[in-house]
């Protein structure tokens, strides 16, 4: 379907790159599992999400002007976003278990495209909203269902260092991302981002039509309805290695949240930042994720999930009890936080990965489900967290390094009291296969 119109999305996109995808096509050249064009493409498609938010941030005051919002109400065209993106990873799954992850996906990315021309032709703040809430629903399913691939094609230590190569690749999104709205909102206005991501999804759309194949070797055999759903869902919360994982990839990640929301405000209100300085020292953090990332694809096949986790834990609650540190003592430069919390992605980088691999690999069958089930649970509970210490952010760093800490110990902490439960899972897996 998607080949068929790939004069169509060549005319839309007007790209050269887009032509070499569709000749690869014709010569019926599909992406093969262990190849870096694969984890390429995964990683492209976990990186919409960032994307969508970080590429606008820039413009969000010319966006109040021209539309005559208030900036509460523009900040709202952030918080649907949210909304709609976990509202989006729960419904996925369970779809592409029944009807296979290749149609899913393509309807999720034409989702995503068609909400982003809305945003760019948008003509009142509302209408933004509302299309910003369908872009999120749509852009969601991208990243579920590429965790989903992934599973479908690798278990245990190879799934780890699948997705932790396609996080070395999608960290680079968060550092860019705002880089290259900023260029198009001073070039073209803050509509030329949302063109710029409407020409992302559809090339996302020809690359998956023509060039990923379906990857789901047994679809589940029930029929879809709500209360299969949640009988797939319960069996999930009966599994105590399932929740294990579950816990270590929701409180790491809820800490990276509530870095993300309180790292603007601190860092440059309270330790004096200008905007281009915050920019630097943002990135700089975010590049021990990255680092993390590119450890763990190095090591995991050789010391395995577990000890791969553990050394992100231990980075975590380091980083953490760092800024604890460092806030206790009064320390005033910048540095004193950003280095913490840079520990405390590299541990993110380590233990996240292989946490969804863990969470993922029991549920062949219902691997969609399993990836939206983990997706929902963690963006929600880290959004939570992101809301409250942005609430309670004034004239101190403590509510910041005190989120940070309690999530890196916590995640230390579930790592250390249920490596018993998490191998005796394990070992189901591997009588099972």
């Amino acid at each position: 379907m998607a080949c068929a119109s790939r004069d169509s999305a060549g005319s839309l996109v007007g790209s050269g790159r887009l032509s070499m995808v569709v000749s690869v096509a014709r010569a019926g050249v599909m992406l093969r599992p262990d190849t870096f064009a694969l984890t390429a493409v995964l990683a492209l498609l976990t990186a919409v999400g960032p994307l969508s938010v970080d590429m606008y941030l820039p413009s969000l005051p010319d966006i109040g002007r021209e539309l005559a919002a208030r900036p509460a109400q523009v900040q709202l065209t952030i918080s649907f976003y949210l909304v709609g993106f976990a509202l989006g990873q729960i419904v996925y799954g369970p779809i592409s278990d029944r009807h296979g992850r290749k149609p899913i996906l393509l309807a999720a990315l034409a989702l995503f495209s068609i909400a982003g021309l809305a945003c760019a032709f948008a003509s009142s703040i509302e209408v933004l909203i509302i299309a910003r809430f369908f872009q999120a629903f749509g852009g969601s399913g991208a990243v579920v269902l590429a965790r989903a691939i992934v599973r479908d094609l690798y278990s245990e230590a190879r799934a780890g260092r699948e997705f932790s190569l396609m996080g070395a690749i999608m960290a680079v999104a968060p550092t860019i991302a705002p880089l290259i709205g900023g260029v198009l909102q001073a070039a073209f206005g803050w509509r030329a981002i949302f063109v710029a991501l409407f020409a992302l999804g559809s090339v996302g759309l020809a690359v998956v039509g023509c060039l990923l194949p379906e990857t789901l070797k047994s679809r589940a055999p029930e029929p879809l309805s709500l209360l299969s759903t949640m009988r797939v869902y319960r069996t999930f919360m009966k599994n105590s290695a399932f929740l294990a994982h579950l816990g270590i990839v929701t409180c790491s990640f809820m800490g990276l949240f509530a870095w993300i929301s309180g790292a603007s405000f601190v860092l440059q209100d309270l330790y004096g930042l200008s905007a281009p300085e915050f920019a630097v020292a943002f990135a700089l953090g975010s590049a021990g994720y990255m680092l993390g990332t590119v450890l763990a694809a190095g090591i995991v096949t050789h010391i395995g999930l577990d000890r791969t986790i553990g050394l992100g834990g231990l980075a975590l609650a380091v980083g953490g009890l760092a800024m604890i540190a460092a806030v206790t003592l009064g320390l005033t430069s910048a540095a004193s936080l950003v280095l913490p919390a840079a520990l405390y992605l590299a541990g993110l980088g380590l233990a996240m990965p292989q946490g969804f691999a863990g969470a993922l690999s029991p549920f062949q069958d219902h691997a969609g489900a399993a990836s939206s089930l983990v997706g929902f649970v963690q963006q929600t509970c880290a959004a939570a967290l992101g809301a409250v210490v942005g609430h309670m952010l004034g004239r101190s760093a403590w509510p910041l390094a005190v989120a940070i800490a309690a999530m890196g110990c916590l995640t230390l902490v579930i790592w250390m009291f249920s490596r018993d439960i998490r191998a005796q899972g394990k070992d189901r897996l591997i009588l099972h296969i």
